[in-house]
């Protein structure tokens, strides 16, 4: 019992020793920005319900960690048989299979493209009927910052982000990739949702910038059913989703219900409220 309390702890700690120094740096380069911009009138220590976001920033991904391994164990022994963690450890270093044996450059670019596909249909339907309530904390914030990135509800997270990546892993990708991808993605997220007027020109249809995104965050009939690759926005180009307005930035962000919960615990249970 001791053993697997240590292991609770030590993973725990690990996670927010990537996190605290990523996030740092973060902080620092928007802050930045914020005032290069000219937007320091607004800072995004500022913002409301900042204390509800700096909870998602540092407990999702802890949270999101702790099922991707199990769920990577689970399908290790279901899939392949294997046990023990030993075995275990053997198994995943390396990947496995094809996908495993290519550089690690083209295992990176493999997860990006086959990831982003994945959750730009599987966003789209946490926007349907029976998925919205857990989505719609995502899409709470008023004050949309590059802090407001990580603002899931778990089954969003677990659902989405956690069952892709297992699945890429489970794949033969190895989870070297993730070392790379990992603080891409945390990174890249954080910027899209930053408060920032880049539409990136002409490559607008290449990567998804800050104005892309956060039309996505408007309501629903002013952008916010359209937009929904989280870095390649080509994606909503080829399935008639693309929206970003010539000459007109997104204004007004939220969602319709005027009675959400501003913390933490009361949007846990939001959804199994409705």
């Amino acid at each position: 019992m001791l053993l697997e309390l240590y292991s609770v702890v030590e993973i725990a700690g690990e996670t927010l020793l990537k996190i605290v120094p990523i996030t740092i740096g973060i902080a620092l380069v928007f802050t930045a920005l914020n005032y290069w911009t000219g937007k320091s009138a607004r800072l995004w220590w500022r913002k409301r319900e900042i204390v509800t976001d700096v909870l998602y920033w540092f407990l999702i991904p802890l949270m999101a960690r702790f099922v991707r391994i199990g769920l990577l164990v689970v399908g290790a022994a279901l899939i392949f048989n294997i046990h023990g963690t030993e075995p275990l450890i053997a198994f995943y270093t390396n990947g496995h299979g094809p996908l495993s044996e290519l550089p690690l450059w083209a295992q990176v670019c493999i997860f990006l493209v086959a990831s982003d596909f994945l959750l730009y249909w599987i966003h789209r339907g946490f926007h349907g009927v029976h998925l919205w309530k857990y989505h719609a904390v995502h899409h709470s914030s008023e004050d949309l910052e590059w802090i407001s990135a990580a603002r899931f509800h778990p089954v969003n997270i677990f659902l989405g982000t956690v069952a892709v990546d297992v699945t890429l892993l489970l794949a033969g990708i190895s989870p070297e990739v993730m070392v790379v991808v990992g603080p891409f993605t945390i990174a890249y997220s954080a910027f899209v949702h930053a408060n920032l007027d880049w539409t990136f020109g002409p490559f607008k249809y290449l990567l998804a910038s800050p104005v892309f995104h956060r039309w996505h965050h408007t309501a629903a009939d002013e952008g916010g059913s359209k937009n929904f690759a989280s870095t390649f926005p080509v994606l909503d180009w080829m399935f008639g989703t693309f929206h970003m307005p010539e000459n007109e930035l997104p204004q007004r962000f939220g969602i319709d219900d005027r009675e959400f919960p501003e913390g933490f615990g009361s949007q846990m249970a939001y959804p199994f409220r409705r």
